[in-house]
């Protein structure tokens, strides 16, 4: 986080996103809030600096999965394929089925934080894809 930024998040802003790096547009940084190894379930904290977004992408699961997303900081956009954007404030809670592509990132003027919840299923994986373009990203 830069200096001139006042941006502290409620749950930490944690490490450089670096091992998803290559899925988000601008830079993001991850805290684990809880480890599935240790009690079943994964929470982390998800922050975005200004105009960061994630890529399309999608949590597949043969029953059950998803993501749900908790928003804490910040505002940001999520939006799923083929629907508007939806603008994202603290307090927000988006349930994402199996299946569904999407994508979700700050606001081009706000940073941003989210917890970050995968659901329980069978079979879960995530299948990353393409970019959000300049043009798909909301003004």
């Amino acid at each position: 986080m830069s200096e001139e930024n006042d941006f502290t998040p409620m749950f930490g802003l944690g490490a450089p996103n670096d091992g998803y790096a290559q899925y988000f547009i601008g830079n993001s940084y991850l805290n684990p809030l809880t480890s599935v190894a240790e009690c079943g379930v994964g929470l982390a904290n998800v922050t975005f600096e200004p105009g960061c977004r994630n890529n399309w992408h999608v949590h597949h699961a043969d029953k059950g999965g998803g993501q749900i997303l908790v928003c804490t900081d910040g505002r940001g956009w999520y939006q799923e394929w083929g629907k508007g954007p939806q603008e994202l404030t603290p307090g927000t809670v988006v349930v994402i089925p199996a299946g569904v592509k999407h994508w979700h990132g700050a606001a081009r003027d706000s940073w941003f934080s989210h917890i970050a919840f995968e659901a329980p299923g069978e079979n879960c994986s995530n299948e990353w894809l393409e970019p959000v373009s300049d043009e798909d990203y909301p003004a």
